[in-house]
């Protein structure tokens, strides 16, 4: 037999209009949280600019030689720069080999320094290179998110994308991926929606700056969203629960993790 244990679900969400502008001001019963189809009791809403984790995972593959990685260089500075002194980030150098040149925390210097030193060589392990993110951000408490830059798609990962969905899936982290170039990915698009966070294409590169500036103000307009599931969770047996979030406002758009895991014992 199995018995019922009370927890509280957690949900990050972020609110934009109509011209993919963040939107702060919104209280508790401007939301409607559903799970499994049934409308849940909110009983923690904030609304505040949390400390943020994030994995910035930046493409350092042969292709990427030249203008489009200088580019990505300057939009991963600009992005650092429209972080808060307590926000942390983590730099990602994607090749053949997926390595962190510069671990978690607030050290901007070392950042800059690591993405500065970013030459291009090797194959794009993408896929292996969302999970280290992702698993990178995972020690940090409150929120937390991963941004991807890259101009191709995965070459020669060990992990495959069915593999990285369903991590992305049981870590409860946003993933912004942002693909620059012809090919519009929609494995990028597939990731950015059941994780809760943004898929950009960038056609010109140079727009990658302002889209950078652009994620990291959507980062600091976020809510927080918790209640206990009206069906509680049973130990020792696991299922897949739905999540939607809805404003109650019109014209108003909102992203949120698309679900959860509970966990058997």
């Amino acid at each position: 037999m199995f018995s019922s244990i009370l927890t509280v679900v957690e949900v990050y969400a972020t609110v934009s209009d109509a011209d993919g502008r963040a939107v702060a001001g919104l209280r508790r019963e401007n939301f409607v949280v559903l799970e499994n189809g049934e409308r849940q009791t909110v009983t923690t809403f904030v609304d505040a600019d949390f400390p943020l984790s994030t994995a910035l995972a930046i493409d350092r593959s042969a292709s990427m030689t030249g203008e489009s990685l200088a580019l990505a260089k300057v939009a991963a500075n600009a992005f650092l720069k429209e972080l808060g002194p307590a926000d942390k980030a983590m730099i990602v150098a994607i090749g053949t080999d997926v390595q962190i040149v510069s671990p978690l925390s607030t050290d901007r210097v070392a950042q800059q320094t690591a993405i500065r030193g970013l030459d291009a060589l090797g194959t794009t392990a993408l896929n292996d290179a969302i999970i280290k993110a992702i698993d990178g951000t995972l020690p940090s408490t409150g929120r937390r998110a991963v941004v991807l830059l890259s101009d191709g798609i995965d070459r020669y990962s060990r992990a495959t994308g069915d593999q990285v969905l369903a991590h992305a899936r049981a870590a409860n982290v946003p993933i912004y991926p942002v693909a620059f170039g012809e090919e519009r990915s929609q494995f990028f698009a597939q990731l950015a929606a059941l994780s809760g966070g943004r898929f950009f294409h960038v056609t010109d590169a140079a727009q990658l700056p302002n889209t950078l500036r652009q994620i990291a103000a959507e980062l600091r307009h976020q809510y927080l969203l918790g209640y206990t599931p009206s069906r509680p969770i049973e130990t020792g047996r696991a299922e897949w629960r739905a999540i939607e979030v809805k404003v109650v406002r019109p014209g108003l758009q909102v992203r949120a993790r698309d679900g959860y895991q509970t966990k058997e014992p």
